[in-house]
């Protein structure tokens, strides 16, 4: 039997300045109570899947709607989990619309695919001018600690900001040359990018420190020979990074995170408080 979820998200910001959210949701996906760590303009949403993964013919979709004003962090307590499929595509979708003065931080955890697993993700963000977001993904493939590695199966993965920056790529086990080629994953069965995108081309001073800030963090950390960061488009900076387990990976991400918060957003860095649990 398979499993649809649906959660639907709608942030905006009050007479007092207050970013409230409502929430609809159908099937195994929710969120837990809003959470204000930083005062009450940023409303930090934690989302809960209690079947804790994803089988062959599951399927979750999220739509995040952001109002004038609204600023959402939304991460996830745990990893997400794609597993053994008999023969099913296991698929979750997320599209996210901000309008024009809205901040959105999508921060959730690993996503770990198990050997044999068949998922798709797909995340799409549409954002207006003068909306601004910065997200990341990480994608952990097999369980080499526990001797599991990712033999069998295929994972997709598709991240676009309409019109602008699209990045569709599939990750077969049986791909030998993309998962150990120089020019593939080099044997890393880790990956991660973060990305900041603004609703319209920055300014070339922004941009560029936002580039250098990643690039500096980056220069000094064990992961250096493994990660780079590029302006693919006028409002979008990137960095990518490669690693043999999640914890490294995640950390320089975490890093460039709040670097690029204080620096893009005058904002302190706020780790939500379920990273530290």
């Amino acid at each position: 039997m398979s499993w649809h979820g649906h959660l639907k998200l709608d942030y905006r910001r009050d007479d007092t300045g207050r970013c409230i959210a409502l929430d609809l949701h159908d099937g195994p996906l929710r969120v837990l109570q809003r959470l204000y760590p930083e005062g009450p303009g940023v409303c930090h949403h934690v989302l809960v899947h209690p079947p804790g993964g994803m089988v062959g013919g599951d399927r979750l979709d999220i739509a995040i709607n952001l109002a004038q004003g609204s600023h959402a962090l939304i991460t996830t307590p745990s990893a997400a989990r794609f597993y053994r499929s008999a023969g099913e595509t296991a698929c979750q979708s997320l599209v996210a619309r901000l309008e024009a003065g809205t901040r959105l931080e999508w921060l959730p955890l690993e996503t770990l695919i198990y050997d044999g697993a068949l998922g798709e993700n797909q995340l799409r963000f549409d954002l207006a001018p003068g909306a601004e977001m910065m997200g990341w993904d990480l994608l952990a493939l097999g369980l080499p600690a526990a001797e599991r590695p990712f033999e069998r199966g295929h994972y997709t993965q598709h991240l676009e900001l309409p019109g602008r920056w699209l990045e569709r790529g599939r990750i077969a086990a049986d791909d030998l040359a993309l998962l150990h080629s120089p020019l593939g994953l080099a044997g890393h069965s880790v990956m991660g990018s973060l990305w900041f995108a603004a609703g319209q081309a920055m300014l070339g001073a922004r941009r560029e420190a936002l580039l250098e800030s990643a690039r500096d963090i980056s220069s000094r950390h064990a992961l250096a020979a493994t990660s780079g960061s590029t302006a693919p488009e006028p409002g979008i900076v990137v960095l990518r990074v490669l690693g043999a387990r999640v914890e490294p990976v995640m950390g320089l991400l975490t890093e460039v995170w709040a670097a690029w918060r204080q620096l893009a957003w005058q904002l302190a860095p706020c780790a939500p408080r379920i990273w530290r649990t």
